[in-house]
């Protein structure tokens, strides 16, 4: 290679190398909230730029928000992307049911080939799957081979071929014997994929057939499959607005761009305050759009937002009403499903299809609100149309523009509001419950829309001032990085949950085990969530346990530890998960409850339930020393016996309960469970010690794991482990450092970045605190899974193994909390 070529080469790679570097430091999170209340009104962009995707909702259904920006006739768009149009083909059981031929054996011959007669397969209506609720055709074996026959008139009018499919787990798609499709692994709901030119040669004027094979690894079974064509669109006639930064709060999301002559910026706020319930239950998010010109000149502005039906709707193809109406101060348009079926279903992946979803602006404002399909959206706004055109459909559009008028070099500013009433959000052992905004019934939505435009200025100053307050004592507690990580994990920690009030007057602080099974109120989930609610609002942790103490103390939970879950979400009527963890939730219960006593400086909410903690302590000082065979809270792992880091869970759990005890006066109780916690310490270490660190299992000193359950015993001041065990734990993670941090322990490479941070909590020094959260932060950063941050990845990869969105990620917060306590 000459000089020149080489020179070129190293440039090149230079270049590409500072642009890596760039777009890493341009990151911000690997999903930006825009809008986070609960688990239903949930919707984020999943690209670091605002315009290069829809967005959706946590679970990556799509609830298209869209935002186009008029300047002296130009348009720009800076939020969203136009929905695509797509014209049947094939139907899918959403649109009209069909049937399939299928087979559970093997089939001989060439099964896939459009010749193949498969007289002997079995027929069946779609969609096929192994929930009986939910599917026409049971399916609960390991394969399934379909046959789907299908005329075609005139392929060659068709615009672009997609393949409309939702399936569950591993597949394969042929067209007419040509594989266009495979995946290893589900879908969340109907994926649209586009097929190639050679793809779409396959089909053929009239009769065709698509054959498919699934294979089911694990979980769910399910298929419905179609094909459509992709209309063509008008999104040549909009520019892409630039976007300059984008900019994350524990409360905000703010983007900033540029729009031809105009600066735009965009503000995302859900004022989530957690010391202030009313304004933190208030369904409401605003946006708000300042405006200004970039070039010292005079220009005329417009904004434009388009919010779909969809974020009302279970899925796509729900028949939805849409109203435009005004009350003395708002204009508002609201949607939701004609079903409205009231809490009639719980499942994971799922979206509300009750209750409304509003849109409002102030009159003050001079907005044109109206009603379209999704399709006519955008083009009503390029070509000046602002006739409402729909009532009831699929797929419909909440419309609303924003005019600004004249704009010079001073910023406009003027907001838009999204809300959402879900006139119940949970039953709760059989009973509906009102959000807590409208326990009494006797409250409106349009009441809680008015009081958000009426307090928006004094709402932002708090925010602002939150904002800041929140970053200070984390930047203060554990450096820049650990910062950013405890503002990613504020709002969508809070938004997996829904707060109410108990039939018997209590908070309800109810979670949702997001991706990872939808249980209610899981105990193993608000154990690590817990640190931020103890840290802003002690009585949201409260609500977090009053659920589980209640199926205990009501005799509906007989047994002598602590339930797992209250259920499915949102229906809360009694545990649903397969299995008890006895050492794991009532070790959780009662160490969170001793939190509570540090948080609140005494011991009262402990006095209320203290014969059931009781109960669970002395279930803790039989069985947890040496755990029999069972599930922690990593279930994932699979059942273990003799778990070094679930007995530090149960000694670490006497110890709080005789904690407690002490504050409450019962020093005779407290001495005793002391003594008990004391004595196991030794033995702990006897069983667990495996010279340069201590194992996974007490019976395998080849193993390790990390010990994050340890953290409390710093944390609470029980001064239980001698030094040696924190300082001989920290420097051994430290060898076993990856890419993106360590590993759960030494059986695989997966990690859970809210332990990483507990674990990091009780180092020895900032410097290995800071060394331990580095690589959590640049999974953060950099992670090919662009979701809701997901805390269950691979920890050489980045890649998650499982989860989203879920409210763990206020562990994060464990640092924070530890210094609250210390008067840091």
């Amino acid at each position: 290679m000459n000089k020149f070529k080489t020179i070129k080469l190293l440039s090149m790679v230079s270049c590409l190398l500072i642009s890596s570097l760039l777009q890493a430091q341009e990151r911000k999170a690997p999903s930006y909230p825009l809008i986070t209340h609960n688990t239903y009104f949930s919707i984020w962009s999943n690209t670091d730029k605002l315009n290069e995707s829809s967005t959706t909702h946590w679970t990556g259904a799509d609830q298209s928000l869209l935002g186009l920006i008029n300047v002296d006739g130009n348009i720009y768009r800076f939020l969203g992307k136009e929905t695509p149009s797509y014209k049947t083909v094939l139907s899918t059981s959403d649109e009209k049911g069909y049937e399939v031929k299928y087979t559970e054996n093997q089939p001989q011959g060439d099964w896939n080939a459009f010749s193949y007669s498969g007289s002997n397969w079995k027929t069946g209506s779609a969609p096929i799957g192994d929930d009986e609720k939910n599917v026409k055709t049971l399916w609960k074996s390991h394969d399934i081979w379909v046959r789907r026959n299908f005329t075609v008139a005139n392929p060659a009018s068709i615009n672009e071929l997609f393949l409309k499919i939702n399936h569950d787990d591993n597949i394969e798609v042929f067209l007419n014997g040509k594989k266009v499709y495979s995946k290893e692994g589900w879908t969340s709901g109907f994926q649209y994929i586009a097929l190639s030119s050679s793809d779409k040669s396959a089909l053929k004027s009239g009769e065709n057939v698509i054959a498919i094979h699934l294979l089911n690894t694990a979980g769910g079974r399910y298929l419905d499959f179609g094909l459509v064509d992709k209309e063509k669109d008008n999104a040549q006639k909009v520019q892409v607005a630039k976007q300059k930064s984008v900019d994350v709060t524990a409360t905000q999301t703010i983007y900033n761009f540029t729009c031809g002559k105009i600066d735009l910026k965009l503000t995302f706020t859900s004022p989530l305050l957690m010391n202030d319930l009313g304004l933190f239950a208030r369904p409401v998010s605003y946006i708000t759009y300042q405006v200004k010109a970039n070039d010292n000149k005079t220009h005329q502005v417009k904004a434009y937002l388009s919010a779909s039906s969809n974020i009302a709707v279970y899925r796509p193809s729900q028949e939805v009403t849409a109203t435009k109406y005004a009350t003395a101060k708002l204009s508002i348009l609201k949607t939701g499903t004609v079903e409205q079926p009231i809490l009639k279903k719980a499942s994971d992946d799922m979206r509300i299809d009750w209750g409304y979803f509003y849109v409002a602006a102030p009159k003050t404002s001079n907005t044109i609100q109206f009603v379209t399909t999704e399709k006519d959206a955008a083009d009503a706004f390029r070509k000046g149309n602002s006739a409402s055109t729909a009532k009831q459909g699929k797929a419909l559009s909440l419309n609303t523009i924003i005019p600004f008028g004249a704009v010079g070099k001073s910023p406009m500013e003027k907001f838009v509001e999204l809300g959402y009433d879900e006139i119940y959000s949970v039953q709760y052992f059989t009973k509906n419950l009102r959000p807590w905004w409208n326990t009494s019934g006797k409250e409106t939505i349009e009441g809680q829309l008015t009081d958000a435009a009426t307090q928006y200025t004094a709402v932002m100053q708090k925010c602002n001032t939150f904002n800041n307050s929140v970053y200070a004592d984390a930047l203060k507690s554990g450096g820049k990085e650990y910062a950013e990580l405890c503002i990613l994990g504020y709002r969508q920690s809070i938004a997996a949950h829904t707060l109410v009030k108990s039939p018997e007057g209590e908070i309800l602080w109810l979670s949702k085990e997001n991706n990872s099974g939808g249980f209610i109120n899981t105990v193993d989930v608000t154990y690590p969530s817990a640190p931020l609610y103890l840290i802003y609002n002690p009585s949201l942790l409260q609500g977090m346990l009053n659920g589980i103490f209640y199926f205990s103390e009501s005799g509906k939970y007989p047994h002598p530890w602590a339930a797992h879950d209250l259920g499915t979400y949102p229906l809360a009527n009694g545990q649903t998960y397969g299995e008890p963890m006895p050492v794991e939730e009532s070790g959780n219960m009662i160490i969170l409850t001793a939190a509570i006593a540090k948080a609140q400086g005494n011991a009262n909410y402990a006095k209320l339930h203290w014969k059931t903690l009781t109960t669970w302590a002395d279930y803790l000082t039989k069985e947890g020393l040496d755990p029999k065979t069972q599930l922690c809270t990593d279930d994932f792992a699979g059942h273990l016996a003799r778990n070094a880091n679930l007995s530090v869970k149960a000694i670490v759990g006497i110890a709080c309960y005789a904690q407690m005890a002490q504050t409450l006066g019962y020093s005779e109780t407290a001495n005793k469970y002391r003594a008990i916690a004391e004595s196991m310490v030794p033995k702990w270490i006897d069983m667990a010690d495996a010279g340069d660190h201590y194992a996974l299992t007490f019976d395998d000193k080849n193993t390790w794991s990390q010990k994050y359950n340890l953290v409390w015993d710093k944390v609470l001041g029980l001064n239980l482990f001698p030094q040696k065990i924190y300082d001989t734990e920290t420097k051994y993670y430290l060898t076993k450092q990856n890419r993106y941090g360590i590993p759960l322990d030494s059986r695989k490479a997966y990690t859970k970045n809210d332990w990483i941070l507990w674990t990091a909590t009780f180092a020895p020094t900032r410097k290995d605190f800071e060394a331990l959260v580095h690589p959590v932060y640049k999974h953060a950063i950099e992670t090919e899974s662009r979701v809701p941050l997901n805390d269950f990845y691979d920890s050489n990869t980045g890649i998650r193994d499982n989860f989203k969105a879920r409210s763990v990620v206020g562990g994060f917060y464990m640092k924070m909390f530890a210094d609250k306590l210390q008067g840091k």
